[in-house]
């Protein structure tokens, strides 16, 4: 039986559900309620024609827009999960998860090298025939999002209607959001922290939503001053471009009741100081998409504490654990172990990877955190090799593989450089096949052939061998501080 609980993040359920009031907009077209969820009918309607069945996955490859909202609100009328793509992933990635989730239908540009039928943007029906009542069931899948692991085999975390209801409600709750509240859109879509702080959180309450298709810095200071948004969620890179602008540049921050840092470590130093030239406040957050969004977060009213992530979010629990999965003293490190109703069903036909990640019921995160006397985690550490870029997550293990396939190359290791911009970059070490002759800027281009722009070795160095641990595996930190020291 399915639970009659109203699933209020889906704008059909929520307080503004058939009204006229704003609900998403970009820079081409606007929509009410009542106007989006027409046109979500419609895109279910056309799915049922496409043969597309209830329980079937596709995959969503827009960019930011109106169109992208759209077709991941049909497909959860139809019962249908969505797997939100990259735009700019490789033939090779994309095929990979359509292919892992089983996907009968792309909607996006047919790409070459991609078999999956396709639809794109502009074929999607905009008016609907059916005016029946929508039924969605809360443990029925919604998401799957890929992202890597330690293997660097990308997987797909399984949230259903229920995990991204808690979050965004909790979202809602936490940030105070209201009908009047207007949230601007920045980071892609494909990323939970977009659908969840800044699409379906807004949706909970009746408020409104823009969606910008990248961030720049311009477009963001001329969007800033053209909606006058409320509130906006970002990366730490964005808050670098944003101290980088000229001296003389304003940005419009008089209705910005306030905005949030996630997604990477981000600099007290950085955030202070675009509050104090901008007139933001800004609030650091935590989470991984296994837990849906976020799990911690500083407070927009109350006691904020730089250099933390904030206490749990409601409805969450957080601990830090032993390797035995004990807690540690509250001033001690540990892994830092996530519970509550947003942590995800597991990961895509991957049981033992699930296993692992969830031993006992809690998320491990694979971080290592601190815990204060207050609940205010200080994430200290990262247990994995990942490499964050400017809010990606890029792991090693994928760039190695691909490091892998070209006949001149005998070992390869990627390791995270620091960079003031954007956090991390992605270098590489290789080494040669015995008698084989090719230099730095091919093995990058042969990269560039199978990565996403951001996964490519920002440079790359030929060594003789790479340095190992006394147990033979390949020494990451010795690496990384042979960076540090140039």
């Amino acid at each position: 039986m399915i639970d009659s609980s109203p699933l209020t993040q889906l704008p059909w359920a929520g307080p503004a559900a058939g009204s006229a009031r704003p609900c998403v907009q970009d820079v081409h077209r606007a929509l009410t309620y009542a106007q989006l969820e027409d046109e979500a009918r419609a895109f279910a309607e056309q799915l049922d024609e496409l043969g597309i069945r209830q329980g079937d996955v596709i995959g969503i490859m827009l960019p930011n827009s109106v169109e992208l909202v759209v077709a991941t609100l049909g497909a959860w009328i139809r019962g249908v999960v969505a797997t939100p793509i990259n735009p700019t992933l490789t033939a090779r990635e994309v095929s990979y998860q359509l292919e892992d989730s089983r996907a009968r239908l792309l909607v996006g540009a047919a790409m070459e090298g991609v078999d999956v039928p396709s639809l794109a943007a502009d074929e999607l029906r905009r008016s609907a025939t059916s005016r029946d009542a929508i039924t969605v069931d809360p443990d029925r899948l919604a998401l799957l999002v890929y992202t890597s692991g330690s293997t660097g085999s990308p997987k797909g975390v399984m949230l259903d209607h229920r995990n991204l209801e808690a979050m965004a409600t909790s979202m809602a709750q936490h940030f105070g959001l209201t009908a009047s509240d207007h949230a601007l859109l920045v980071l892609p879509l494909f990323h939970v922290n977009s659908i969840c702080v800044t699409l379906l959180a807004p949706f909970t309450v009746g408020a409104r939503v823009t969606v910008l298709e990248r961030f720049a810095p311009r477009s963001f200071v001329d969007a800033m001053e053209r909606f006058q948004p409320t509130y906006f969620s970002a990366v730490p890179a964005i808050f670098a471009h944003l101290a980088a602008l000229p001296a003389d540049e304003r940005v419009e921050t008089r209705r910005l009741r306030f905005a949030v840092c996630g997604a990477a470590p981000v600099s007290p130093e950085l955030l202070q100081r675009c509050e104090s030239r901008f007139g933001m406040s800004i609030t650091e957050g935590y989470g991984l998409t296994e837990a849906t969004c976020a799990s911690a977060c500083n407070p927009v009213s109350g006691i904020r504490k730089p250099g933390t992530v904030g206490p749990a979010l409601p409805g969450q629990r957080i601990r830090v654990v032993d390797p035995r999965g004990e807690d540690v003293p509250t001033g001690e490190r540990g892994e830092v172990a996530i519970s509550g109703p947003t942590v995800m069903r597991g990961y895509l036909n991957r049981i033992e990877a699930t296993a692992e990640a969830i031993p006992d019921g809690w998320l491990r995160t694979g971080d290592v955190g601190i815990l204060d006397e207050d609940g205010y985690l200080r994430i200290v550490d990262r247990i994995k090799d990942m490499i964050i870029r400017g809010g990606e997550n890029i792991y090693p293990k994928e760039i190695e593989s691909v490091l892998a396939t070209h006949s001149a190359v005998l070992e390869a290791a990627v390791v995270g450089r620091p960079d003031p911009v954007l956090g991390e970059v992605p270098v590489a070490f290789v080494v040669l096949a015995p008698g084989a002759e090719v230099d730095a800027d091919a093995l990058i281009a042969h990269c560039r052939l199978g990565l996403a722009k951001i996964k490519v070795p920002v440079a790359l160095e030929i060594l003789d061998a790479l340095p190992r641990n006394p147990v033979g595996k390949v020494d990451k930190p010795a690496l990384r501080h042979s960076l540090a020291a140039v």
